[in-house]
């Protein structure tokens, strides 16, 4: 146990997906692993360990921003041993060419800070996805049909955001799309040697205004998992 993390020794498996909501998390596990147990309750995040296909897998919540999965992710890597860390969550699009629905897959992540920044004092750190992953979800997405889109995305630190020329500039150099977890994740598996990736559900653009149906999202988010837990044993 930690102090975030109620599991037991050996309840959580070496590959760990991370949704930001603990009820997204329930609703995974209980969707696509067999036998899912909830192994953490802490604080009401949920984790369930299960398998798929064989293979052991947890998913459990991380919460909102880079702090929160800051946490989950080192007190998962350092006190339980997990080895993969996919991070699956929603994105607002950057790019006009992104629709709602498509995936994004996280090549690397802008931020403006981070809680590892202090680390790196005047060093801008550029954190990045592990390429075994990465490769192996465009495989799995193409041979989904999901649209799909691979590059840089933005992870902020603030969900009201007021810097439209911010934006605008991010846009401008090819940004992909915004969340609020990734760049951390990234940066905290790079520290312990482990693999790390963010596999995005587009639910609404910046640029357009357009947003995901709450009745569509169920199945668009199933696509994001299917190609999370592909990506993590191919």
């Amino acid at each position: 146990m930690t102090i975030h993390i109620g599991a037991k020794p050996g309840e959580i498996a070496e590959t760990v997906l991370l949704p930001g909501d603990p009820y997204r998390a329930k609703w995974a596990a209980e969707t696509f692993l067999d036998d899912p147990i909830c192994v953490n309750q802490v604080r009401g995040m949920l984790g369930f360990t299960g398998t798929w296909k064989g293979n052991r897998v947890t998913i459990h919540g991380s919460g909102m921003g880079m702090p929160s999965l800051s946490i989950y992710a080192n007190e998962l890597i350092r006190d339980y041993g997990a080895q993969t860390l996919i991070r699956i969550g929603s994105a607002g699009a950057m790019q006009e060419r992104i629709n709602v629905r498509d995936v994004v897959l996280a090549m690397t992540s802008t931020t403006l800070s981070t809680p590892s920044s202090g680390m790196f004092r005047e060093l801008n750190f550029a954190p990045c996805a592990d390429w075994s992953l990465l490769s192996a979800a465009a495989a799995a997405a193409e041979a989904k049909g999901v649209t799909t889109h691979v590059g840089g995305i933005y992870s902020s630190d603030c969900f009201y955001d007021e810097r439209p020329d911010l934006n605008e500039q991010m846009t401008r150099h090819g940004v992909l799309a915004v969340e609020m977890e990734a760049a951390e994740l990234y940066t905290v598996a790079a520290r312990y040697n482990r693999r790390a990736l963010a596999v995005l559900t587009i639910s609404d653009h910046l640029l357009t205004g357009a947003a995901l149906p709450s009745e569509d999202r169920e199945r668009s988010f199933g696509d994001m998992v299917e190609i999370a837990l592909q990506a993590a044993f191919a």
